[in-house]
């Protein structure tokens, strides 16, 4: 029988019976399926080779989305995060884009920046064309510091240079492209950079300073479509609510701050998940929302002629499934088993659409019932957690409050005591 990521009632199902199917799609083992069901899985003596002075150890909830078909293949996606609905609104989205195919990824290759600054150059715009025209001694003194790299196809592959006009004067810029393969490569770009430093100093008759990868990817873009029927989306009116959600995060940065959140929610989720950086992640795709001006949406939606909503997405995706805490973290590992990703291109792609994903989910919400509605009875199951309440008694006080509309610590606290009198 096929592996299929469409689950139905997925979420109805206790933790145990979700590992038995995640277990079997997986097929992890028995070892992997303990530390998954443990909440501390990462050992206080791994987690202090990890960062400096650690006193132990923060754990953040792990939830699964079921539904992803990505360019004909099943997954289903980790996601780390502790923010209630996030991981069923994408997997709600995911299992609406089934209908019309699913999503459609693709990207560029995995090259990354490193930038070389270059102070006190007499003749700035000289020793731009000098630097480019050293190229060839550039490239083979960067990709000697690593021929694992190159062995495997990847390497530094081309140099730019640019100068600028700052508030402290003229500095030129030398940027590496770097093909950092299944790395998210910022040691092997760092590494390079500061190896051809004194060729660069030589050449161009300068002071070399910052010697440093960027985090704003746009050599490493990873993409995603997807169409959703106006049927499934609730009909016309819903698929213009949110093309209207689209035009006002379009026209306003306020708006769009919010929208690029909810995006990010998605895609971070599964970048923690994964171990990755979800600072550069982060910080690449806000930095393109403003690369053209103005701060803009990570994601375009318009109808086609059927009537049917397409939604795109385009980011910078700096992620890898080698080195860090992808490789160390226990979880991490067992997230990267689970996604069944070959490559840090496909992992990209996949992050790709749970943003998409997420995106349209926030979308519908807002252009319907709002987003507060889909938050409210996990919300309250929180504040019914913060006022003492237990087993059972969590579910039928959050129950109450979201029937009421009255979700808040003074209500959850004076529910629990009528409870625990049998009242």
């Amino acid at each position: 029988m096929s592996k299929t990521s469409q689950i139905s009632g997925f979420y109805n199902l206790t933790p145990e019976e979700r590992l038995r199917i995640l277990k079997e799609f997986a097929s992890l083992t028995d070892e992997e399926v303990n530390i998954l069901r443990s909440t501390g899985p990462l050992d206080i003596n791994l987690a202090n080779r990890m960062i400096e002075n650690v006193i132990g150890v923060m754990p953040v909830t792990l939830g699964i989305a079921t539904n992803f078909l990505i360019n004909g293949k099943e997954y289903l996606i980790p996601m780390a995060i502790e923010e209630p609905s996030v991981v069923a609104a994408a997997s709600n989205a995911a299992k609406m884009a089934r209908e019309k195919g699913g999503f459609t990824t693709s990207s560029t290759q995995p090259v990354m920046i490193g930038q070389i600054q270059i102070l006190k150059v007499p003749d700035p715009h000289r020793a731009r064309m000098s630097l480019l025209s050293a190229k060839d001694e550039i490239l083979q003194k960067a990709n000697e510091q690593d021929p694992i790299l190159v062995s495997k196809g990847g390497g530094a592959k081309d140099v730019r240079c640019k100068v600028l006009n700052t508030i402290v004067g003229s500095m030129v810029i030398l940027e590496l492209l770097v093909d950092c393969r299944d790395a998210m490569g910022a040691n092997a770009v760092n590494t390079m950079a500061e190896a051809v430093a004194p060729i660069v100093e030589r050449i161009s008759g300068g002071k070399v300073c910052l010697r440093i990868i960027s985090n704003l990817a746009t050599e490493r873009l990873a993409r995603a479509r997807a169409t959703f029927s106006k049927a499934a989306l609730g009909g016309e009116e819903v698929v213009e609510g949110i093309i209207n959600a689209y035009a006002f995060a379009l026209a306003d940065p306020y708006r769009c701050a919010t929208h690029n959140k909810g995006i990010m929610n998605g895609i971070t989720a599964v970048v923690l998940a994964t171990g990755n950086d979800t600072r550069a992640v982060e910080a690449g795709a806000h930095s393109y929302a403003a690369l053209h001006g103005g701060y803009r949406p990570l994601t375009t939606w318009e109808k086609n002629h059927d009537g049917d909503l397409v939604g795109t997405i385009e980011v910078p995706m700096a992620v890898g499934l080698i080195g860090g805490a992808t490789a160390t973290h226990p979880v991490a590992k067992i997230a990267i088993k689970i996604l069944g990703v070959k490559s840090a291109s496909e992992l990209a792609q996949v992050i790709a659409a749970v943003g998409l994903a997420q995106n349209l989910a926030a979308l519908k919400a807002l252009a319907t019932e709002g987003i507060q509605r889909g938050h409210m009875t996990l919300h309250a199951r929180n504040i019914a957690l913060m006022a003492g309440a237990t087993g059972e008694m969590v579910d039928r006080i959050a129950d109450i409050m979201v029937k009421e509309r009255r979700v808040r610590m003074d209500r959850a606290k004076e529910l629990l005591e009528k409870l625990m009198r049998g009242q």
